[in-house]
């Protein structure tokens, strides 16, 4: 626990309950408009008491994925494991927790904000564990052997917190409704492992990481030498082509998704898609990109999206 945090955590005992929780929300506030560089555009057009409880939810899942890439001090992957394992551990009995000050000794100020989130909408715990089993899979070098692999990973990671995001936002139709969530995260998370091709390649040491299947790297002729030295090859391009489309039939296959959620969540939903179905377009305009650079959206296109998201365009 950092000096700063443990600072919130006495400074927020000491004005009581309502005050540790006003604390939490805050922090998980600021960590999700200083890191959320796609969320939090649409997320912001949430109405209170959601919008906080939103926050709570990225913050919880952005911290997760520190301790998987936490890498100072040379912290091993066997230290970062038992970090995970801890991070569980302390995430049921947070929502376990009678109250949110019960919460605040777990050692960190996330909890009581993180808690009463899970609690006052019924989120399914089993989602947190499946969160946390999708960032243990990043500590070794990642390979995909298959789609289907990667279709595992991307619901670890991504669809689950689309889920966990439904039971906030309020939505109708049941088990048809998740299936058509869990779908979009699915595109979500190929739009990243599109955009970070390059990022991914120089993370974890030597051997770094690669999402793309094994099997459809090899029917194209890609090697993941090429991609680490940057070699747009015009089976790179023709790979990168077939990964756009199956993105793209995500996001259409999840489109009924948006009149499902509440009707005061719909903007969020509406902002969050534009966002990043606006990053995979960008990146099927010039494919080759990604090798070069991180392709993303402009603060304004980004603020014109809400914009548009909030009138119902």
């Amino acid at each position: 626990m950092t000096a700063a945090v443990r600072g919130e955590i006495e400074a927020g005992r000491e004005g009581g309950a309502a005050a540790l929780l006003e604390r939490s929300r805050q922090y998980c506030q600021e960590l999700t408009r200083r890191e959320a560089k796609n969320f939090y555009y649409g997320l912001k057009l949430l109405k209170e008491p959601k919008r906080s409880a939103m926050y709570a939810l990225y913050a919880y899942m952005r911290l997760v994925d520190d301790i998987a890439d936490d890498e100072s001090n040379g912290r091993t992957v066997g230290q970062r494991a038992a970090d995970l394992d801890q991070w569980a551990a302390l995430t049921h009995e947070a929502i376990a927790a009678g109250s949110e000050a019960e919460a605040a000794p777990r050692g960190h100020i996330v909890w009581p904000a993180f808690g009463a989130m899970v609690r006052r909408y019924r989120v399914p715990v089993a989602l947190f564990d499946e969160m946390i089993a999708g960032q243990r899979q990043d500590l070794e070098p990642v390979r995909m052997a298959t789609f289907d692999d990667l279709h595992a990973y991307c619901y670890r990671v991504a669809s689950v917190v689309g889920v966990a995001s439904l039971y906030v936002w309020g939505f109708d139709g049941g088990e048809a409704t998740v299936k058509l969530s869990v779908e979009r995260g699915i595109a979500f998370q190929l739009t990243n492992v599109l955009r970070d091709l390059r990022e991914d390649a120089a993370k974890g040491g030597a051997a770094g990481r690669c999402y793309l299947p094994a099997d459809e790297m090899a029917r194209f002729g890609v090697s993941e030498q090429q991609i680490a030295r940057g070699e747009a090859t015009g089976g790179f391009l023709e790979l990168m082509r077939f990964q756009i489309e199956r993105a793209r039939g995500y996001y259409e296959s999840s489109a009924p998704l948006h009149e499902k959620v509440a009707p005061d969540a719909r903007a969020t939903l509406g902002a969050m898609t534009a966002i990043y179905r606006g990053i995979l377009e960008k990146i099927a305009e010039e494919p080759g990109r990604v090798l070069r650079e991180r392709v993303s959206l402009g603060k304004m296109k980004k603020l014109m999206i809400g914009w548009r998201a909030m009138r119902g365009g």
